[in-house]
């Protein structure tokens, strides 16, 4: 929230609105709560015991969402020191859980003298202040969580005005929560409107007005990554994105794969920006690699919108690595929830439908489960280990015969006085087939539509 925003906040809710996490007294003390209802996370995983990935799959288990939840608590410096799954059975409008499990929640969160209380689920501004009236502690929600965690792990000017602006659409949605002096006014002699703005108001008049302009410096971004993808185009060279569940390893085999040295941490989101290099196929084929920010459940709204710049390099993708955790015990699940995030991407319009046939399941972290050859892939789909190299000579020549599939094959007569042409061709296609004779040189070569429209504009222009 801005500065402006803020102003006329109670001196107690400002203090306990502040930044939360470690302070000069020491990491921030935090608990975990995860209200679990079976029905209510429809999100799958396989089998115990099992590394076939396409076995057939159950309902995923409390412990491993709540695993996930401590783990995102971890990777922003946050000490769990309680942790609880409480069973859900009538969701309550005021609190959420039930009367008793708030009682007896607040006699172990002072026990273990909690600052900090993270409830694994979306909570209702109504209950996010009850349940802090309740326990006396600061309570954020899922959604609260990783927006913070996205405020700390966001490096580019992008990337801060993307956090931004999900963080401020959250916090006005909440202003009826942190704001308790509704009946405070600001400014007026009441000459119009009624005695003059309240403070409510007033604070939500100066997030709107951040927000337009927000909007309009990401639109300003967005406009010059078209024009960065429209200068990628003009090259060409095919993109290959990665994409996947958080924490899945994209990071660390984007870097074995072009000697890259992108942040790579065994920690929830630790890219958050995207980075681009240029990658050499086995062929010769270059292409673009980028790494991209990792997917997780029920990623809040907020995010999906403020970071479809950042998405939008996948949807413009010409194939998608999709790395999977394959050692993970909600592999499938975590499956299931990448594949939701693009299917919404696709009825929003920002994503093709073909998306799948364009894809490559990567299962990663095959070294966890001895080795690639241990775990059954779906067909077209490759086992790797971004850790000790195995499989990535098997994924390049996938990806190799994957970005081939897409490419032409022409064949062309040159002059041997148009020996710029014939440059040409061997800069922007794979020349598969020469012939030399005294007339012309014939040579059959492998393009990308794109170059094969423009070097046909070339042989017009030549005459």
């Amino acid at each position: 929230m801005t500065a402006d925003a803020s102003n006329g906040v109670e001196d107690g809710e400002a203090e306990r609105d502040r930044r939360w996490v470690a302070t000069d007294s020491g990491p921030t003390r935090a608990a975990v709560i995860l209200p679990w209802s079976r029905f209510g996370h429809e999100s799958v995983t396989p089998a115990l015991g099992t590394h076939d990935h396409s076995a057939p799959v159950r309902p995923r288990a409390a412990e491993a969402r709540l695993a996930e939840a401590v783990g995102l608590c971890a990777s922003i410096g946050l000490v769990v020191v309680h942790e609880a799954i409480l069973p859900l059975r009538l969701r309550r409008p005021s609190t959420l859980l039930g009367e008793g499990q708030v009682s007896a929640q607040g006699h172990a969160l002072q026990r273990h003298r909690v600052a900090v209380v993270v409830v694994d689920a979306m909570l209702t501004p109504v209950q996010q202040r009850n349940l802090e009236r309740a326990w006396g502690c600061k309570v954020i929600d899922r959604t609260g969580l990783i927006l913070d965690i996205f405020g700390e792990r966001a490096a580019t000017k992008e990337g801060t005005l993307q956090v931004e602006l999900a963080h401020l659409e959250y916090q006005r949605s909440r202003l009826v929560r942190s704001w308790t002096h509704l009946e405070r006014q600001r400014g007026g002699f009441g000459f119009l409107g009624g005695p003059g703005e309240t403070q409510i108001e007033a604070d939500r008049r100066l997030i709107d007005e951040r927000l337009v302009r927000l909007k309009k410096d990401l639109e300003q971004v967005r406009r010059t990554r078209g024009l960065h993808r429209s200068a990628r185009r003009k090259v060409p060279f095919p993109v290959v994105a990665l994409v996947g569940y958080t924490n899945a390893g994209k990071s660390t085999l984007f870097n074995a794969m072009t000697g890259a040295e992108v942040v790579a941490k065994d920690q929830l989101f630790a890219t958050l920006d995207p980075t681009m290099r240029e990658l050499r196929l086995p062929s010769g084929r270059r292409v673009i690699l980028s790494d991209t920010v990792g997917f997780i459940s029920e990623l809040p709204h907020e995010l999906v919108e403020a970071f479809r710049a950042t998405l939008e390099e996948v949807a413009q993708a010409d194939t998608i690595l999709h790395i999977r955790d394959a050692a993970h015990p909600d592999t499938a699940a975590q499956r299931t929830d990448v594949m939701k995030v693009l299917d919404e991407m696709v009825a929003d319009g920002a994503l093709d439908e073909s998306w799948p046939s364009r894809t490559i399941e990567v299962l990663n972290k095959a070294d966890l489960l001895g080795g690639v050859h241990e775990i059954a892939v779906r067909p077209g789909g490759v086992a790797v280990s971004a850790i000790t190299g195995d499989g990535l000579a098997t994924l390049m020549a996938v990806i190799d015969a994957r970005v081939a599939a897409g490419m032409a094959l022409m064949e062309y007569d040159i002059p041997p006085e148009a020996g710029a042409r014939l440059a040409w061709l061997y800069r922007h296609g794979e020349v598969v087939d020469r012939t030399d004779t005294d007339s012309n040189v014939h040579v059959t070569v492998r393009m990308q539509a794109a170059d094969v429209a423009r070097f046909e504009r070339l042989e017009r222009e030549a005459g």
